[in-house]
């Protein structure tokens, strides 16, 4: 069957599945960071991303979380069902970290009294500028009641991911999620990876995600190997 390319994003192109309920998302080999001012190719990124947002979306399934992840296709491609994604990014920060610690001039891993929950219009040509919910609301982009839900659903999956994570000794820093309507209902979608979560070893604090390849940290892919590593160890216990 002929590929018919929906979309193309920085690291990940989507097709048309066999139904028009259905999507397959390839994971690509691409880096971007900044908006995509800096760019590279690092072999066999597409894979590690794939494996472990597979991982994680299959764990999140299993706690009543549903996701748009039907089953994986190959090193990097998904089978996902189709669905309208909702024009907001949802960030949750557990610890200070990245463009919120300069904002705000909060030094990187401050402990936080509250665990953040930011909307983020999806915009690259905008910069992903943040939103409030009356922003968001007036514009038509969610109504208030689909706030509620991202917002109650992101902490839920905070919740999880914490717990799942603690037991690979990384602490989940913070993390991007999106998602998107399905016959009517919101449900996860994108990915969960070390490209849209901050991961840092908890003994260390060695970076363990994309902040390696932003900063120039070398060790970009050992970084995801080790994730996955300890993701797949954890699953064994």
């Amino acid at each position: 069957m002929e590929k018919v390319l929906l979309y193309k994003g920085k690291s990940k192109s989507v097709y048309a599945g066999e139904n028009i309920n259905t999507c397959i998302l390839e994971y690509r080999d691409s880096a971007t960071a900044g908006n995509g001012a800096k760019k590279a190719e690092l072999d066999g990124k597409g894979a590690l991303n794939a494996e472990i947002s597979s991982i994680l979306y299959q764990y999140l399934e299993k706690y009543g979380i549903e996701t748009h992840f039907i089953k994986k296709l190959d090193d990097t491609r998904i089978l996902a069902k189709r669905v309208d994604i909702i024009n907001v990014e949802v960030i949750v920060r557990n610890k200070a970290a990245g463009s919120f610690s300069k904002k705000y001039g909060v030094p990187e891993g401050t402990a936080l009294k509250n665990t953040v929950v930011e909307f983020c219009l999806k915009s690259d040509e905008l910069g992903d500028p943040m939103m409030n919910e009356s922003q968001i609301t007036a514009l038509g982009i969610a109504s208030q009641e689909d706030l509620e839900i991202l917002k109650n659903r992101s902490l839920r999956i905070n919740s999880l991911l914490s717990s799942l994570f603690d037991k690979c000794g990384i602490t989940l820093v913070d993390f991007k999620l999106e998602f998107g309507m399905y016959d009517g209902r919101i449900i996860l979608a994108d990915e969960i990876s070390p490209d849209s979560c901050r991961f840092w070893d908890k003994a260390t604090g060695k970076k363990l995600d994309k902040d390696r390849f932003r900063r120039d940290l070398g060790d970009v892919l050992d970084a995801y190997r080790e994730v996955l590593r300890r993701l797949k160890n954890a699953q064994q216990v």
